[in-house]
């Protein structure tokens, strides 16, 4: 351990999202597009299984390379991210047909995320860099499943999958970097001992020689992960674009169309002007990065469900159907539910919130879908605008006591 160093990203550096990264990301765009057409119509409960778990496959291998050219920097060789963004893409087009079961473009969807995940390991073994931050992003206990599923059938092929992912939410919150350094300087001894006087003369490989840990740089992660939530809303706008231009024009679609739109603006406004890196009520360094990546991953898939439920609902402005109604209601209590698990640090700071905000702000969308199947679909949209716009006023007002408060003892 004693050839162990922290490397860190110089904090002074203001560093902003390169031309590469912004290229990469066009593929998390048409990867989010595929994947939210998955809940079009009236999506079932494993029509809602395979959007969570493609979802989660996609921003893991997209976040994989997010960490990687955020640490490089201007070291973040261009081949391997083009060669990652190109896996991206075949998991993007292979998204259809896993879902109708196709089992050539099902194995194709493994494959590519396999590879992703293994140059992703082989970038950071080339580097002699540990992330801190992400370590599942090296490590490859999660990718074994899907290695495994090449050669199974579904369903078992899905429950591989849903291992897979398990395993790297583990790896999240249980191991540490230095766990994995310590694991690799001892294969390194026993390679050294195996190959002990065969040949003496051989130059060290690049990949070999001491290890340091490294860490993200926040504020460049944080505007890479809100701009991976720019990304999920403006799929929201695009599909309710999308279905209004198959749909005959009339006054209860002005009236969707105005909800939808407001619906969305103060869902961006809570992400960021009351949140960070695009997770509601989430504060800068108010938890630690391997916690706030899950957060980021799960808000970016409620707003991505929202975005489809939008899209459905303009073919069904008279009333919505109950699945439908469902997925926009639930995937808006699943946004408030993890803005309160983004406070639990803080909890007995933040009860008065929690109390106040967090929870009417998970229940009543949940009660909406329970006991409205009589609203009108616009309605329905209005009240769930009114339950995002509480927050803001709530903030406004908290905000507005605190200046008053400190006015007053000047």
């Amino acid at each position: 351990m004693n050839e162990v160093s922290t490397a860190r990203p110089d904090p002074e550096a203001e560093r902003h999202a390169s031309w590469l990264e912004l290229f990469f990301d066009l593929v998390a765009v048409a990867g989010v597009a595929q994947i939210a057409h998955l809940l079009h119509g009236e999506p079932g409960l494993p029509d809602l299984g395979m959007y969570a778990l493609l979802f989660l496959a996609l921003w893991t291998a997209w976040i994989c390379f997010t960490l990687y050219g955020n640490v490089a920097g201007e070291g973040t060789h261009a081949r391997t991210v083009l060669a990652a963004m190109f896996g991206m893409a075949v998991m993007a087009a292979a998204v259809s047909g896993v879902h109708d079961g196709d089992h050539g473009q099902a194995r194709a969807f493994a494959l590519a995320y396999v590879l992703i995940r293994l140059l992703a390991n082989r970038a950071w073994e080339f580097r002699r860099e540990i992330l801190v931050d992400w370590p599942a992003a090296q490590m490859s206990l999660g990718v074994i499943p899907w290695i495994v599923s090449l050669w199974v059938h579904e369903p078992a092929r899905y429950w591989l999958w849903a291992l897979g992912i398990a395993l790297d939410l583990y790896v999240t919150f249980s191991v540490s970097a230095r766990d994995i350094v310590q694991s690799r300087e001892a294969h390194r001894r026993r390679e050294a001992r195996r190959s002990h006087g065969k040949d003496e003369t051989r130059p060290p490989r690049r990949d070999e020689g001491p290890v340091s840990l490294a860490a993200a740089q926040a504020d460049h992660l944080s505007e890479r992960l809100g701009l991976f939530v720019i990304i999920v809303l403006g799929e929201g706008v695009a599909q309710m674009i999308d279905a209004a231009s198959e749909t005959e024009w009339t006054r209860k679609l002005y009236a969707f169309a105005v909800a939808g739109f407001f619906l969305l603006v103060s869902l961006w406004s809570l992400s960021f002007r009351h949140g960070y890196a695009g997770v509601p009520h989430l504060t800068a360094q108010s938890l630690p990065a391997r916690a706030a990546l899950p957060l980021h991953c799960f808000v970016s898939g409620c707003l991505a469900a929202l975005a489809a439920g939008l899209g459905a609902a303009v073919e069904h402005l008279h009333s919505l159907p109950s699945g439908t109604r469902w997925l926009l209601c639930s995937s808006l209590a699943g946004y408030f539910l993890l803005s309160g698990l983004a406070t639990l640090r803080h909890a007995a700071r933040e009860r008065r919130w929690l109390l106040t905000v967090a929870l009417p702000c998970t229940a009543l969308p949940l009660l909406i879908a329970a006991f409205g199947a009589r609203l009108a679909t616009v309605s329905v949209v209005w009240l769930l605008v009114a339950i995002t716009m509480w927050p803001t006023y709530y903030e406004s007002r908290r905000a507005k006591s605190a200046r008053a408060a400190a006015a007053s003892t000047t």
